[in-house]
């Protein structure tokens, strides 16, 4: 008869050796002629948009102490309009012809 040991399952995580050697396959397939399970498109739209809201909170959080009403104002409008657009283009895409 088995043990309580020996009958436990090894847990499967979401973070996996086999999972992250996937990930780095398929980036890799990006910039190969090789097909990708993620969109280049994609990928480079998102790192610039995050870069994008990394340099526009570094900006609020150095200039808060100074910036009036309006300029707070404007700063959320500039936000949501990138938002917005960043949006806009990803559903743009899945759209179908």
């Amino acid at each position: 008869m088995a043990t309580k040991k020996e009958i436990v399952t090894k847990k499967k995580y979401f973070f996996g050796w086999a999972n992250i050697k996937w990930v780095i396959k398929e980036f890799t397939n990006i910039y190969s002629d090789n097909k990708s399970f993620f969109s280049k498109k994609r990928i480079e739209s998102g790192i610039a948009f995050i870069i994008a809201q990394w340099g526009m909170v570094y900006f609020l959080l150095n200039k808060v102490s100074v910036m009036t009403t309006t300029d707070m104002v404007m700063w959320a409008g500039i936000e949501f309009a990138i938002s917005g657009y960043i949006i806009n283009q990803i559903q743009k895409e899945k759209t179908v012809e």
